[in-house]
């Protein structure tokens, strides 16, 4: 097993799942040029210079930092030599932090990445939807060196999930605490707004309401059962996943309290955990210290 974590950014984080196996955590600055999976009023203010401390803890910890670069759409600006020259500068940035992969939604950037930096790490974001044989093989024909499938389409296909990873020899990950609606229809939508909400001098100024995720909750409420056949793996189930071949598992959330992140570190390690389910899927309403396993 190996785990890749979200960071808070809370150096105690990676003191705390020191013992665990995880291999990486990841995360990004609130907002940047290229943006990513979370709005940038989602997540806490981090510098510049907070951000190298970290990597730099993480390191001395024997822990890789994958730096995310998962934006869906980057309003064409990749297609002009000014938005290159631009992309090109901040991967120098990226370089001279020590960043050890980053994470792509885009075969644009795939391909710029490996070409301009391939002593990178390159990995594909489950928001480029990658949810079969085909479409994997694409990336792993590109260079990919780790894909995240698309987690609400084939976490529940048992069948699909052994094609795939037959398919390819890359390693593929697995989005374990997720809790979007399965096939969902407000994925691609969701995936475009969020990513101009986390980039920086946008023209929409960073303003932000999330639409999608506001009818995802009212759905999942209006009938529960949508909150059973969403795409989280429960830590008793990683066994099954372990047999088809699946090695690598990540965590999410990046704005969970770093006492949550640790319980979903420990749940997955583990692969056990018997309190409420919601305590190490859902991405917010996070338990009080203590009180985990509540109803």
């Amino acid at each position: 097993m190996r785990l890749s974590v979200a960071t808070n950014f809370d150096d105690r984080l990676i003191e705390l799942i020191r013992g665990y196996p995880v291999f990486e955590v990841y995360g990004k600055l609130p907002s940047d040029l290229i943006g990513g999976g979370r709005a940038s009023l989602m997540l806490g203010p981090l510098s510049a210079k907070q951000l190298r401390r970290h990597i730099e803890i993480a390191h001395r910890r024997g822990i890789q930092f994958n730096y995310l670069l998962n934006a869906s759409c980057l309003d064409n600006i990749e297609l002009t030599r000014k938005g290159r020259q631009r992309i090109y500068r901040m991967l120098q940035w990226l370089r001279d932090l020590e960043v050890d992969a980053v994470t792509v939604a885009i075969p644009f950037l795939l391909e710029f990445i490996k070409h301009h930096f391939p002593h990178f790490k390159v990995r594909v974001s489950v928001f480029a939807e990658a949810d079969h044989v085909l479409n994997v093989k694409h990336w792993a024909a590109m260079g990919a060196d780790s894909i995240t499938l698309n987690s609400p389409f084939v976490n529940r296909d048992f069948a699909t999930l052994a094609e795939i990873r037959r398919a390819v020899t890359c390693d593929l990950q697995l989005l374990v605490n997720n809790s979007c609606l399965q096939s969902c229809p407000y994925t691609a939508y969701h995936k475009v707004l969020l990513a101009h909400a986390s980039q920086a001098r946008h023209s929409s100024g960073g303003f932000f309401i999330d639409y999608c995720y506001l009818k995802c909750s009212f759905l999942k409420l209006l009938d529960p059962v949508n909150y059973i056949r969403s795409d989280w793996i429960r830590p008793e189930d990683l066994p099954r996943y372990e047999s088809l071949g699946y090695e690598t598992f990540k965590l999410t959330e990046r704005n969970a309290p770093t006492e949550t992140m640790i319980l979903r570190v420990k749940a997955y390690s583990e692969r056990r955990y018997e309190g409420n389910i919601l305590d190490i899927v859902q991405p917010f309403a996070y338990p009080a210290k203590g009180q985990e396993g509540g109803m």
